[in-house]
């Protein structure tokens, strides 16, 4: 049975080098990608051999190996389980690019950035009064920080003493073949670093830093929100390298006993009479800003909303203030005196068929319902 040719399946020549190598296995892994040929087993095919084609020769060993004994010279050399060198970097690199970068989470981009074992920017809760929220305010925030362990410089290894990772290399991140598709991922022996510590340090327990504690001054600005959160530069984690990263504040808001707070709108249930609701009158009501009069016009009815432009909460960006809604809620007496019901009965005599609306509203529908059974 004739073998196909690796160099055949990535189309190059065997004297080519390893930047055109690259060049036509991005070509050819972007044309064939499941994701992009759904459903196409041809396809699949086609890029499960780009990827076998070029994970050998992209290494000069096995390179060397396959050009002078083909693929049965690779027999039991590692084809199909982790890889390392060059070629995991460049397959790392195409699915940066088929991907937006960072596939499946990895990538050496973040070990570049930040070789700490602990990210820089933390997050910490906090929680506010509703009135502190309202109109901003200034809080010292107790934090604990992480900083670099000065006995191992951030290594967690005894003396700072690092040897270089044997599962992977050095380079922080593993080949993995499972089927047709090739996966990069971080060392799970190393977890990134390429070095390990053959023995703990002592002062931090391996871990590479030390937990200290601080206080901060923030200014809560007038606005703030449940869910919002504040960024204090330069109060984070710091790195062995000296560098140090954010703080993230995100407030929690209590509920006020009167006023409820919806986006930058206030509402508040303005309790009523029900002889104010039928007479109408002018009640005051408590705002954000002190006082408000509050019109009844007669006959106001339940939950009827009243509302006041540029009396709710300041937004966070803006500067706009929202409104303050006024909802009415009538109160009947649950009791009445003998003397109370008495006036109360001659009031609704003194209304006459007014008082009994029922009757004009069923009158005609009592008369169809009574033909219905006729």
């Amino acid at each position: 049975m004739t073998e196909i040719d690796y160099y055949e399946i990535l189309q190059v020549s065997k004297n080519c080098d390893g930047a055109e190598l690259k060049k036509s296995y991005r070509k050819l892994a972007m044309k064939y990608h499941p994701d992009r040929n759904p459903d196409n087993k041809e396809a699949e095919e086609k890029f499960k051999l780009v990827n076998e084609a070029y994970q050998v020769l992209s290494d000069e060993d096995k390179r060397s190996i396959y050009d002078r004994y083909g693929k049965a010279g690779l027999e039991g050399r590692g084809m199909g389980g982790f890889g390392n060198g060059a070629n995991m970097d460049d397959i790392m690199d195409i699915f940066n690019s088929m991907f937006g970068g960072g596939f499946g989470g990895f990538g050496n981009s973040s070990r570049t950035q930040n070789s700490s074992k602990y990210p820089l920017d933390f997050e910490v809760k906090y929680t506010l009064e509703f009135h502190e929220a309202v109109f901003g305010c200034e809080k010292e925030i107790e934090i604990s920080y992480k900083s670099a362990c000065e006995a191992c410089n951030g290594t967690g290894a005894k003396d700072g003493k690092l040897s270089t990772c044997q599962t992977c290399g050095g380079h922080g991140q593993v080949v993995m073949k499972q089927g047709f598709m090739t996966f990069a991922q971080t060392c799970p022996t190393c977890h990134g670093e390429g070095k390990i510590a053959q023995d703990k340090c002592t002062s931090c327990s391996g871990k590479g830093y030390e937990t200290k504690k601080d206080k901060v001054t923030i200014k809560v600005p007038a606005g703030i929100d449940n869910g919002n959160r504040l960024r204090v530069k330069g109060h984070g984690n710091i790195a062995k390298n000296g560098q140090r990263g954010d703080l993230y504040v995100t407030f929690m808001v209590k509920d006020d006993e009167n006023f409820i707070r919806n986006g930058n709108d206030i509402y508040i249930e303005v309790p009523i009479f029900f002889t104010q609701a039928i007479l109408g009158e002018r009640v005051t009501i408590p705002s954000l800003s002190g006082e408000l009069e509050l019109e009844l016009k007669k006959g106001t009815a339940d939950k009827e909303q009243f509302v006041f432009p540029n009396e709710g909460v300041a937004d966070v960006h803006s500067g706009r203030k929202g409104r303050l809604i006024a909802q009415v809620h009538i109160i009947f007496p649950t009791s009445l005196s003998d003397e109370q019901k008495r006036m109360l009965e001659e009031l609704q005599n003194s209304f006459g068929i007014e008082s009994k609306p029922h009757k004009t509203i069923f009158e005609n529908c009592f008369e169809r319902v009574k033909d219905w059974f006729k």
